[in-house]
Formats: structure tokens, C-alpha cells, sequence
């Protein structure tokens, strides 16, 4: 058995440093160090031991690394949605992954989004604190150790360098992982590493190598392990025209070898699978080469995993992005080895629920995943664009609940063809390109829905109000009974049932009237004229008394439950008198209440 470098993402924000820190791993600082040996493959940059033991010097003896294994493998398309692509069956592709932050700017939605896929993937990383020499009062000392160029700096500076970091260890507390600075830290299996550096100036990029390194080494070897004779398992980054070539895939190798004329399995946009023989497996020419070369490739006869390589082979057309790539052989039933890893992702995992939709295998399961663990039922998840049979799907969906009418589209589009009848369609398109953002659109479209359709029902029941039957101002004593009235509390309403002091009933409000206005409903302080339906004045209620809307009981548990917050003081007191008047005719009503 062989061990393998370890695959090594870098993950964070838009502007935190992604890709300068790839950049100044890979580039010219560590060139000028006369590091030989780096080693550029698609889509990835390999630095063996040799040129980490160079460019960290005595740091890596400090931590007293053993040589087991043979460098790192940077993935060089940086960002979480490329992590989410790049995977294995069962998880993530990298074996370890850098979150990188800007140590002034501190967590961003996608810092947290990227640390929640590296939760939810399980992937050991460590955090790197970016544009330290942005701080304030910092001292540059380009390629410098962080501890080397720590020293040199300001009593201040030092202070504001630790609050910085400190900040980030209290997010990261919040989201359940115990961290601390690299030099500070007593467990690296249990507490996260915190390395501050410039991607810009290089400083602390010593730790950062030298750390993932150890880490890998005290931790990964053994899932690091592959046989260098089995048949090559890889994942596709993208597909390419290259000129001279046609299609080509680029893809990572993570286990086994590759060799030319392999007949090879990959998925397709329609959820099949495709075998087709490797004409070419090609990597880009070393620098130096490819200046004095009008090629850009070398070819190669095989590959051992790590390997990123690109592969120039007959009818890629329908090849997607994140499919797995297997070698065909006769030990194993490798295409139906690949249509189960489809379809533990996109099998319709509830009878109802929304649609997903994304852009590779890869982004489906991170977002199918998050959802389940927000409960959120899914219908069916898919990859690719939205098309009209996903409309009609969504539709059905719609029509047996509203909250169900939506579809998460990541990283896809809706075909032109279909963008009509999605508009016609009622049902509301969720779509982005950060995953946690999508989610949370839709879940704020669900409380807007629940507030609205409570905000709906609170205006349907009927709630606590009285008023009082004014002195001296009876128009007419019955059919219907026709007095003047004060209101005051709640809202009073045409319609609603009125009950006495003694719980009787006393009739139904017919109508209400100011000035020869006609009101539907009128509030606290109000005087107007009330015809009232079934009541007679001097037997159901005399002059001066006070008559209350009779609430239903159902209607009260309700308020009791969901809507008590809602009420104004007045309507409080008198929801309680209105209670006494019912338990004095049933000592049950309305139990268990508001009032136990």
C-alpha cells in the first residue's frame, strides 16, 4: 500500500484571500526559494516534503514530523460551492480543508456556510486569520514564520492581534468548536487551529504548510492509504474545450491508477451512465516548459492517485460537473456502482415537500442534507436546470400545500422554454449561489406565510370588546332594539353576538351609526347609534348597562394559545370579566385557559 498526499481545500469568504493564498502557495515566493519540485496538475498544485521541509526549515523539525507522507495536494479552484463538487462516495473529496478568514472583517455568510458544510462533511480544518498586515501599526516581513514576524511587532500591534484572533474564537465557540492560536493550542484533536498570516506578504504561511502536514500525518494516514494497482477512482471538476483536443474532463484522481486506453464510467446530465475509452491523459508542462512550447499538455501513459489530470476521450458531451469517475473492471459492477451513488441523492425522499435543484452531485447532497436537518420535506432533488416537468411537479406540490409550491435552484438557471410557465405557474423560485443563503430566503418566505396566514385568522376571530348602553338615549325598545352606545374596549363589529352580565344572551348587532354614516365596526371611546337584532331594551338589558361580545369558546382557547401577547390592556380585563360571566354559568368554559 501507498500513502498518498492528502487532498487540502481552501474555503471562505468572497474577498478574505482564497485565492492569493493558493497564488503565494504555489507561486513565485516560494520559486524565489529555489524550492524545486512543485509540481502544477489540473486543477490542483502538489508540493512534495522536500520543498515543505525547504520552505519551513527549522519549524517542521519544532513539530518533529515524521516523513510518512509525500506533500500536499492544494485543490485550486478555491470557494465552497468547489468543495461541495469535489467528492467521494460518502463525503468530501479534500482530506482537510483551510477556512479562511479576514481577521478585521471576522465571519461573513459564507465563512459560516463554509463551516457548516465542513460540519456537515466532518472535515478536519484548521483556520486560517488572513491580512494581518492590515492591522493597524503592522510591520511586514515578507515570507516570514508568523511567530518571527509576531515578535518584531509594537506592543499594540500585538494586543490588537490578539483581540482579532480571540473574536474568531468566540464565533467558533458559538458554533460549537473549541479553537485556539497554533501556538497556544494543548490538543490538536480536540481544539481548532488558528494561524494568522498574509496571504499578500507570505508571512505565516511557514505554519500553514507545516501544520496541515502534521495534522495529516497524525491523523489521516490511514484513509490516506491506496492501492497503486487498483483501477483509479476519481471526481470531475469540469468539462473543457480545448483546442486541437474537443471535449476534455478535468478531473481529480484520489485512489488507484489511471492508465490510457481505460474504459472509464462517468454520469451524465440525465442521470446516466456513460463508458467511453481514454484516448489521453494529459497534465500541464512544467513553467519553464511550456514558455519555450507551443504545447501546453504533456502526455502521460498512467497516473497514481493524487492526480489531477485532464482526460481526452470520445462523447463527453453530457458529462456533468461533481460525477464520479470510475475505471470499468471485472471485479465489480462499477455503472451500477454509480446510478446507486445518483440515486441516494436524488431519490424522491418524501411523499411531499419543495424540489431541488443543482449543478452537481456534489452541491445536491449538501443542500439535501441541510434541509433534512431543518425538517424541510423534499419531494424530489435533481441536477440540472429547471424544466417544465419540474414546474408541473412543483404545481402538484402547490396545490396540496402553498408552503410546498418552491424550488431551490443552486448554481442552475430555468430553461428558456420554461421560464413562461413558470411565471404562470404560482410557484416561487428560490436561486442562488449560496446555499445558506437560498434556504434562508425560503424559510423567511415560510414565516411570512405563517405570520400571514395568523395575521389572517387573528382578524377571523372574534376577540374581547364591550360597550355600554348609554342613559336617556333608547330610539326604539325592540325589532330591532335601537340605542345609543359607548364603546369601551376592544372592537365592536356588526355581527357579533352580544351576551349581558349575566351571560343570557341579548341578540345580534345589526347595524351601527354616526351621523347618518354607517359603520361596520367601531373601537374604544366610540358613541354611536346601534340597532340591534332579537333584543328588547328593559328585558335582555336595561339603560346603563354594560353589554359584551360573546365570544365562542373555541375562539377564546385560541387567543388563550396563540394571540394573548396580541391583546391591548383593555381588551385583557376584559376578556377576564368576560370569562367570570362564563364560568359563573359553567365552571368549565374555556378550561384550561389564559386565567388558570
Amino acid at each position: 500500500m501507498k500513502i498518498r498526499s492528502p487532498i487540502v481545500s481552501v474555503l471562505g469568504h468572497v474577498d478574505h484571500g482564497k485565492t492569493t493564498l493558493l497564488d503565494y502557495i504555489r507561486g513565485s515566493t516560494i520559486a524565489d526559494k529555489e524550492a524545486g519540485g512543485i509540481t502544477q496538475h489540473i486543477g490542483a498544485t502538489e508540493i512534495p516534503n522536500d520543498t515543505i521541509d525547504e520552505i519551513c526549515g527549522n519549524f517542521i523539525s519544532a513539530l518533529t514530523i515524521k516523513d510518512l507522507i509525500p506533500g500536499l495536494f492544494f485543490i485550486d479552484t478555491p470557494g465552497h460551492a468547489a468543495f461541495t463538487s469535489l467528492r467521494k462516495r460518502g463525503g468530501a473529496l479534500a482530506d482537510l480543508a483551510v477556512l479562511i478568514v479576514d481577521i478585521n472583517d471576522g465571519f461573513k455568510p459564507q465563512t459560516y456556510e463554509a463551516l457548516n458544510i465542513l460540519k456537515m462533511y466532518k472535515t478536519p480544518f484548521i483556520v486560517v486569520a488572513n491580512k494581518i498586515d492590515m492591522i493597524f501599526g503592522w510591520e511586514t516581513h515578507e515570507g516570514a514564520s508568523f511567530k518571527e514576524s509576531f515578535n518584531n511587532q509594537a506592543q499594540s500591534v500585538k494586543q490588537a492581534l490578539d483581540t482579532k484572533v480571540y473574536e474568531i474564537v468566540g464565533t467558533l465557540h458559538k458554533e460549537g468548536f473549541q479553537s485556539e492560536r497554533f501556538d497556544r493550542v494543548s490538543d490538536f484533536a480536540s481544539q481548532i487551529t488558528i494561524i494568522p498570516i498574509s496571504a499578500r506578504s507570505g508571512e505565516g504561511i511557514i505554519e500553514v504548510l507545516a501544520m496541515l502536514l502534521g495534522l495529516a500525518q497524525e491523523y489521516l494516514t490511514e484513509q490516506l492509504e491506496i492501492n497503486e494497482d487498483a483501477p483509479a477512482k476519481g471526481t470531475v471538476l469540469e468539462i473543457k474545450e480545448e483546442t486541437g483536443l474537443g471535449l476534455t474532463v478535468d478531473s481529480i484522481i484520489y485512489d488507484g491508477v489511471l492508465r490510457t486506453n481505460d474504459e472509464i464510467a462517468l454520469m451524465t446530465s440525465n442521470n446516466d451512465v456513460l463508458t467511453t475509452k481514454i484516448r489521453s491523459i494529459l497534465r500541464p508542462l512544467p513553467l519553464e516548459e511550456m514558455r519555450d512550447s507551443k504545447k501546453k499538455f504533456q502526455k502521460f501513459d498512467e497516473v497514481v492517485a493524487a492526480a489531477g489530470i485532464k482526460i481526452a476521450a470520445p462523447n463527453l458531451d453530457d458529462v456533468i460537473s461533481g460525477s464520479p469517475l470510475r475505471v470499468l473492471n471485472d471485479d465489480e459492477n462499477v455503472e451500477e456502482e454509480l446510478l446507486k451513488e445518483i440515486e441516494d441523492i436524488t431519490i424522491n425522499t418524501d411523499d411531499e415537500g419543495i424540489l431541488v435543484k443543482a449543478d452537481t452531485l456534489g452541491s445536491l447532497e449538501a443542500i439535501v442534507q441541510l434541509l433534512k436537518e431543518l425538517d424541510i420535506p423534499i419531494r424530489a432533488a435533481d441536477i440540472g436546470d429547471v424544466n417544465r416537468r419540474d414546474i408541473i411537479n412543483s404545481s402538484i406540490a402547490l396545490n396540496d400545500n402553498e408552503e410546498h409550491g418552491a424550488i431551490i435552484a443552486f448554481n442552475v438557471d430555468v430553461l428558456q422554454n420554461s421560464e413562461e410557465d413558470l411565471a404562470n405557474s404560482g410557484i416561487k423560485l428560490f436561486k442562488g449561489d449560496v446555499i445558506y443563503q437560498i434556504i434562508e430566503d425560503y424559510e423567511d418566505w415560510i414565516k411570512q406565510k405563517e405570520e400571514a396566514r395568523k395575521k389572517a385568522f387573528y382578524d377571523a376571530i372574534i376577540k374581547p370588546a364591550k360597550f355600554m348602553s348609554l342613559p336617556k338615549l333608547v330610539f326604539r325598545q325592540s325589532k330591532p332594539a335601537i340605542i345609543g352606545v359607548e364603546s369601551l374596549s376592544g372592537t365592536v363589529k356588526q355581527g357579533q353576538k352580544l351576551i349581558n352580565k349575566n351571560g343570557d344572551s341579548v341578540g345580534i348587532i345589526a347595524s351601527m351609526e354616526d351621523k347618518g354614516e354607517t359603520l361596520p365596526d367601531i373601537s374604544r371611546g366610540q358613541r354611536v347609534a346601534m340597532a340591534i337584532d332579537d333584543a328588547v331594551v328593559g328585558k335582555d338589558f336595561d339603560e346603563g348597562d354594560e353589554l359584551f361580545i360573546d365570544i365562542p369558546e373555541k375562539h377564546y382557547k385560541f387567543i388563550e394559545r396563540e394571540f394573548k401577547d396580541k391583546l391591548t390592556e383593555d381588551e385583557f380585563e376584559t376578556l377576564h370579566e368576560f370569562l367570570e360571566i362564563k364560568r359563573k354559568q359553567d365552571p368549565d368554559w374555556g378550561k384550561f385557559g389564559l386565567f388558570e
